[in-house]
């Protein structure tokens, strides 16, 4: 099987580990113990997601049309320097203490190794900075990124043939993609996690594929539930209920065990008895999490989304650029949260395909 020389190759490799290490202070300052951040249900947020760029280097079907998107004017874009004050102000004074570095592809901006550079002086107020990547051109910055302060890694991985990689990417880049993953899973990241997007009749026969590559290697898969974005064409027919994924590996795996997450955790983690590593489902479709949410996102553009699924925006780059207190950022940031609806925009999980909201691209993964 594809999936068996893939694995044996990045066993082989996680018996070595990096002597790459984060630099940090020897004497670690106290944590300011900020008001917390809590929309109108009292759900509690303290995780940042930071959209980098609209640009990617691939064209995933599920995430935006074949011809790509407008981008936006590059002077619309939040700058490195604007998204560092914006960080440095809810990290200090609203409880932001995990955030993710995503795009399009956060590896294209030139800038991305200074940025976390800066986010790891943000400490202890941030005890987590994370990527989410399509690891194409991951492995040569590995190292920098260890050195510069991330912390955790999740890798957009829907197949591990790689005929069918090209075909779901529209672009080649498997190998590297593997590299990627297997020069990660060497150097001691707090997480390493692969993301799977299943869609019926595409890579749903994958499934235990990738469950077969926890029994050695100490990753996390998770099986993603296929969402409705502009230009994706979802339809429901090509969503795989995580529940039917879960019955398929209950069937080969009849002692899998359900593991203990946290309230505000995406996804419902589960592990083979004596596997390495564990998987996981993020089913936004069928069984939502919006009670325990805890996630606010800033797009490339420096707009505020307070839900995925809500195509309602509040511009803090506007803000920002006349020169807002630190006052008057988070009273901005706590306003745009009091309007967050409890789950999906406000909108009935039915009907979300037929709301309006931006490709994910430009949402930021």
């Amino acid at each position: 099987m594809p999936s068996t020389s893939f694995g044996n190759t990045l066993v082989r490799s996680t018996r070595s580990a990096s002597n790459v290490t984060r630099l940090n202070s020897t004497v670690e300052p106290e944590a300011v113990q900020a008001s917390p951040l809590l929309d109108i249900l009292r759900r509690r947020h303290d995780y940042l997601r930071i959209s980098l760029t609209e640009k990617c280097s691939l064209r995933c079907k599920y995430c935006m049309p074949a011809e790509g998107v407008k981008l936006s004017p590059s002077d619309h874009l939040m700058r490195p320097d604007e998204i560092i004050r914006f960080a440095s102000v809810v990290t200090r004074n609203c409880g932001i203490r995990k955030i993710r570095l995503t795009g399009g592809e956060p590896l294209l901006n030139r800038n991305l190794i200074q940025i976390v550079k800066k986010l790891n002086h943000l400490r202890p107020n941030v005890t987590v900075i994370g990527i989410t990547t399509n690891g194409v051109g991951l492995a040569s910055k590995l190292s920098d990124l260890k050195i510069a302060g991330l912390d955790a890694i999740n890798i957009s991985l829907d197949t591990l043939r790689p005929e069918k990689f090209q075909f779901i990417t529209r672009r080649n880049g498997f190998k590297q993609v593997l590299k990627s993953i297997r020069k990660a899973s060497e150097m001691n990241f707090t997480s390493l996690k692969l993301n799977c997007v299943v869609m019926r009749g595409l890579n749903d026969d994958e499934v235990l594929d990738f469950v077969a590559l926890t029994e050695s290697l100490p990753i996390d898969i998770r099986f993603i539930e296929y969402m409705p974005f502009d230009g994706n064409r979802w339809s429901r027919g090509k969503l795989v209920p995580y529940k039917q994924i879960l019955s398929r590996i209950y069937d080969k795996y009849p002692s899998l065990l359900k593991l203990t997450n946290d309230v505000s955790d995406t996804s419902k983690s589960y592990q083979v008895p004596g596997f390495t590593g564990r998987i996981g489902f993020i089913s936004s479709m069928t069984d939502h999490f919006c009670s325990g949410c805890s996630r606010i996102r800033l797009t490339a553009d420096g707009n505020l989304k307070v839900c995925l699924f809500d195509d309602r925006e509040y511009n803090i780059r506007d803000l920002i650029r006349a020169n807002a207190s630190d006052d008057e950022i988070v009273e901005f940031v706590r306003s745009s949260l009091s309007k967050k609806f409890f789950s999906h925009g406000g909108h009935a999980v039915s009907d979300v395909v037929n709301q309006k909201n931006r490709p994910m691209i430009l949402i930021g993964g």
